[in-house]
């Protein structure tokens, strides 16, 4: 069965949207965690393994480590990512993502003020599973492999993979990112990525479709450049938001959101960037069905 976001949940969502976006009422504010019932605090501690994959990768990518430096105590003795490392960038981006990674160490944090949480999940961030993904995305091997870590329009594209497919509105600042990797996206649509002569459009548009083979759902995910019978209003082919017919997110439950992660279309066999599975009542209750 679907879980179910009851309004006990939908509450607490809002509430730590707007710890996340206000931290100066962090003192003022108490969220009774004992109160609420256990399948919201699955769903609450959910996309926990999100925030650590994206604070990982983007704290990597722009410094050279992660959460074992800037906040050990949020990673809870987990093990260390594989392959994670500093990425070569330019300044422009280089700023941008390291904002990126800070804030997912805040996102870390007010969710484990909410909620008890888990240790730092077993994570594959190495060239090689960037690769795969794209491999996969196009249906052939591509020559060389894809390295994430090689410049910055390979990072941006390696940070569009890594899904804003978390339960839709959990934190403002999320949707946020997710805007602006497509913004810069979108600003570089037409160039080729080196050395493959294929487009930073046609490198979206084959990652999402994949990521809607692999969700088992439908079409939840769009590229950057669309037919123009699915822009906003069938009026336009740029699509650097995107949306349903009435241009609002799709939604994603947790089991299209493992599917996806694991790269196996299946939220039951782990494998991708979650080696060993993702953390959590959720998470780990699909590992252990039959």
């Amino acid at each position: 069965m679907v879980p179910h976001i009851s309004r006990a949940t939908a509450s607490i969502v809002v509430l730590l949207a707007f710890l996340v976006l206000h931290p100066e009422s962090h003192s003022s504010v108490l969220i009774a965690s004992a109160a609420t019932p256990q399948s919201d605090v699955d769903l609450l501690e959910f996309p926990l393994n999100l925030e650590y994959l994206e604070a990982e990768f983007f704290l990597f990518g722009s410094l050279g480590h992660g959460l074992d430096v800037v906040a050990p105590n949020l990673a809870q003795g987990g093990p260390p990512p594989i392959g994670a490392k500093l990425a070569k960038l330019d300044i422009l981006v280089r700023d941008v993502i390291l904002q990126f990674g800070l804030q997912e160490v805040g996102h870390l944090r007010a969710i484990k003020r909410t909620v008890r949480g888990f240790p730092r999940p077993l994570m594959d961030l190495s060239t090689e599973s960037f690769a795969k993904i794209m491999d996969n995305a196009f249906g052939r091997p591509l020559h060389p492999r894809f390295d994430p870590y090689a410049n910055e329009i390979n990072f941006l594209l390696a940070s569009y993979v890594i899904p804003y497919v978390g339960l839709t509105g959990l934190l403002g600042v999320e949707s946020g990112q997710d805007a602006v990797i497509r913004a810069l996206l979108y600003e570089r649509r037409g160039m080729m990525v080196q050395p493959y002569g294929i487009s930073v459009a046609e490198f979206t548009n084959r990652i999402s479709a994949l990521r809607n083979r692999l969700g088992n759902a439908g079409l939840k995910d769009e590229g950057l450049v669309v037919p123009r019978v699915q822009g906003a209003e069938g009026r336009v082919s740029g699509n650097i938001l995107a949306g349903d017919r009435d241009s609002l997110a799709y939604p994603r439950t947790p089991q299209e959101i493992l599917s996806i992660v694991y790269g196996t279309a299946d939220e039951r066999l782990p494998g991708g960037f979650y080696p060993n599975g993702a953390s959590g009542r959720i998470a780990r209750s699909y590992l252990y069905t039959t």
